[in-house]
Parts: structure tokens; sequence; C-alpha cells
């Protein structure tokens, strides 16, 4: 049995001196783990760092092992990220979430591509914020947890859609919302629109990330017992304008 395919490294654990345990995210194969004897050798140094792109070769003797792994670097996408925070605790943050959530084996193409969409933004501009929470919705979709925003809840209607409902997960518009906006969720515009070149406003931002993470906690990790990944907290903290910071130290 044996694969080779394009991906993308999302975690690597080591395994005795030298050998690792490499999670990576495929488009033809979904996520998919492999033992690469040299991972952590000299001179594989640098290639199996979260957000790399990866030229894979995955073999095994029957197909429900785990198999060896082999890997040629094809893009080195952690050397574009290294001076700056914020880019590197969105990659940490998406590429922990994608091994968390995903099924393993089992090809997802929409959320690949939009790692690779987020990978690009990173590396050489772009809304690379936009294109991280619409990440975040994407794993939501492909996990089984995906939310309805094409019409209201109440209405049926397909425009002026501000609001999404925290129990059912569906959209809400801003006539039928009004008397129960304290208890609903913000739905910012980006989500419902095809990306755009102008920047999406700060503020859309984190509504967005309020938005994925409260189903990301609800649906996906609370059931499971356990919690969101501390990277994704750690992400969204450094967002936060410096005056919510400050707040947060005085309380």
């Amino acid at each position: 049995m044996q694969w080779d395919d394009r991906a993308i490294i999302l975690s690597a654990r080591r395994l005795g001196e030298n050998s690792g345990v490499i999670h990576l995210l495929t488009p033809q194969h979904g996520l998919y783990a492999g033992v690469d004897r040299g991972a952590f050798g000299k001179s594989k140094r640098g290639i199996y760092q979260p957000g790399n792109i990866v030229a894979a070769h995955w073999q095994a003797r029957l197909s429900e092992h785990m198999g060896m792994l082999s890997c040629e670097l094809v893009h080195a996408t952690t050397a574009y990220l290294l001076d700056d925070r914020r880019k590197l605790a969105a990659l940490t943050s998406a590429a922990m979430l994608a091994e968390k959530m995903l099924a393993e084996r089992d090809s997802q193409p929409a959320v690949y591509e939009a790692m690779e969409t987020l990978l690009e933004a990173l590396c050489h501009g772009g809304d690379w914020l936009a294109d991280y929470v619409r990440l975040e919705y994407t794993l939501l979709a492909c996990a089984g947890f995906g939310l309805d925003l094409e019409r209201c809840a109440s209405t049926g209607q397909a425009h002026d859609l501000i609001y999404v409902s925290p129990k059912s997960g569906r959209a809400v518009s801003r006539f039928a919302g009004q008397p129960y906006h304290e208890r609903l969720l913000a739905l910012p515009a980006f989500l419902l629109l095809a990306p755009e070149k102008e920047a999406v406003e700060h503020a859309q931002i984190l509504d967005g990330l309020r938005l994925c993470g409260y189903f990301l906690e609800a649906r996906v990790f609370a059931p499971r017992g356990i919690p969101v990944p501390a990277v994704r907290a750690r992400f969204v903290k450094v967002l936060q304008p410096k005056e919510s910071v400050i707040g947060e130290v005085a309380q």
C-alpha cells in the first residue's frame, strides 16, 4: 500500500532519538499520519515544521497500518513567519485545529484548499485574518457541524442577515433578531461574501472568531470532554485591542 501526494505538515512528535510521528493534510487522502525514522535528524532539520508544504510518499504493508513516511520540502512556510508572532500564532492554531477536528484518512479537499489559501496569504500578502476565520468556518462544516447562513431561521429571508442563533447555528435577520439580540451571536458580513481585495475590518474578524469559537467549543470539543486547543486562545488573545488586554490584567 502506498501513495504520493502534496501535503501540509500539521505536527511532528518525537518517537525515539531521531524518528517522529508526522501528521499531515493532503488534498486527496485527507488527514494522515506516518513515521519518518529520520524526522529529527540533521539532514531533515526544518522540514517537519507546521505549515510547511511537502511532497509526501507514504507506504505500509497493510492499509490499516500507520505506515512509513518520507517527505521532500516544497515550500518552507515557517521561514516567512519567524518575525511575526501573530502570523505564527495563526498558523499554529490552524494546524492544531485541523489535526484535532478532522477524521483520519477522509478526503477533505475544501479544508486543504482553505489551508493553502491561508498559507499563501500569510507568506505572500493577503487578508490572512479573514482567511483564517474562513478556515475555521470550513473546518466546522467538514467536521459535521456547519452553520446554515443562507436564510433567516425565523422568516426565511436571504437578506439583512446579521445574527446567528447559538442553539441552531442558523442565521437570523436584523428584524427577527432584534428582540433577542443580546442572546444571539454577531454574523460578520464577510462570511456571506466571496473574498475581496480589501481587508476586512478588525471588528468583523473578532466577531468571526467569537462565532466560530462558540461552535468549536459547544459542538466539537465540549461533547468530547476536552477543551478547545490552547493555541487558539493564545492566537485570539494577541488580536485583542491593547486596551482590552490591559483591562483583563487589571481585573
